[in-house]
């Protein structure tokens, strides 16, 4: 003989709490669908565009982890050879090189350079070209573009020659901040400054300064020495050396110095072949048939004495 056991019923104040709970957390979720659908409702863009946003930012996750696997691979490259080859078939090919702005510099060793470059026009490195160009001793700077469809253009800024640089077995030419641009035959050299002596072409730029102290005096000097890698002997076109003292505020108060007096008493049209300013205050100079120097202006102190 079966028999059923009937659980006992709930009591009243279970059941009343129960729905007290239940209507407690229908409160709270319509309380925060409320609060977050005022927070979407202040964004700019629809619920669906967010949701858009959100695809697109997980798809543009992957597709970067994508590309970083792709790399370690060499997909990359490979893909750059195919455009390089697409682009080819298509007439994308350096096939002309347009030269600008070269005077004195030797055209074929940019064309040679940037025959280099004959290749598809994407994969023309424009960096390296321009790092190439640079070198050449004439390039001051470069620039270089493509001209789509087969084209470069090459802008070429030249040094300006300045001087000649006199070395043990030729004379090459230099510009204003002692950079050697090609090697200048003897007679030519003539034609420019000469700058002589050890060391002396990094000087040349503080020489440009100097001679720009006095520069009615300037025009008139031929030739520039370092001598003994502290001072100048500067030689004018008469032949007449004069030689400065050290230091760049003593030999430039010294030249303009002389230019005064040279304006005066016309040095440079004298008997005297040398001049000398080392000692200050005073400039000796030296005169054929004299076995003394004859020093023309002297301290106020040795005046007073004698």
């Amino acid at each position: 003989m079966s028999q059923t056991i009937k659980r006992k019923a709930r009591g009243v104040r279970r059941a009343a709490a129960a729905q007290g709970k239940a209507q407690r957390a229908r409160q709270a979720k319509a309380r925060t669908g409320s609060v977050l659908g005022w927070l979407l409702g202040l964004l700019p863009f629809t619920e669906d565009q967010l949701q858009r946003v959100f695809l697109a930012m997980i798809l543009g996750g992957a597709a970067v982890l994508a590309w970083f696997v792709a790399s370690m691979a060499g997909v990359p490259a490979m893909a750059s050879q195919q455009i390089g080859a697409l682009s080819a078939d298509a007439g994308f090919t350096v096939r002309t090189i347009e030269l600008r702005g070269t005077e004195r510099l030797n055209e074929d060793k940019v064309y040679q350079l940037a025959l280099g470059q004959q290749r598809p026009m994407p994969l023309v490195d424009l960096d390296q070209l321009r790092g190439e160009l640079l070198e050449l001793s004439w390039v001051k700077d470069a620039r270089v573009s493509r001209r789509l469809p087969d084209s470069l253009v090459i802008d070429i800024v030249e040094r300006k020659p300045h001087a000649v640089l006199r070395k043990p077995d030729r004379h090459v030419l230099i510009d204003a901040t002692g950079r050697e641009l090609e090697p200048i035959s003897t007679g030519n050299a003539q034609a420019w400054l000469i700058v002589g002596g050890p060391g002396a072409a990094p000087q040349v730029p503080a020489l440009v300064k100097l001679l720009e102290a006095a520069p009615a005096l300037a025009e008139k000097i031929d030739g520039a020495d370092w001598i003994g890698n502290r001072r100048w002997n500067l030689t004018f076109e008469t032949g007449q050396v004069l030689a400065l003292p050290e230091g760049e505020p003593e030999a430039g108060a010294a030249l303009v110095e002389f230019a005064r007096l040279e304006g005066m008493n016309q040095l440079l049209d004298g008997q005297a072949t040398a001049f000398d300013m080392r000692v200050k205050d005073r400039i000796t100079m030296r005169i054929p048939g004299r076995s003394e120097p004859k020093p023309i202006v002297e301290p106020e102190s040795t005046s007073d004495g004698e």
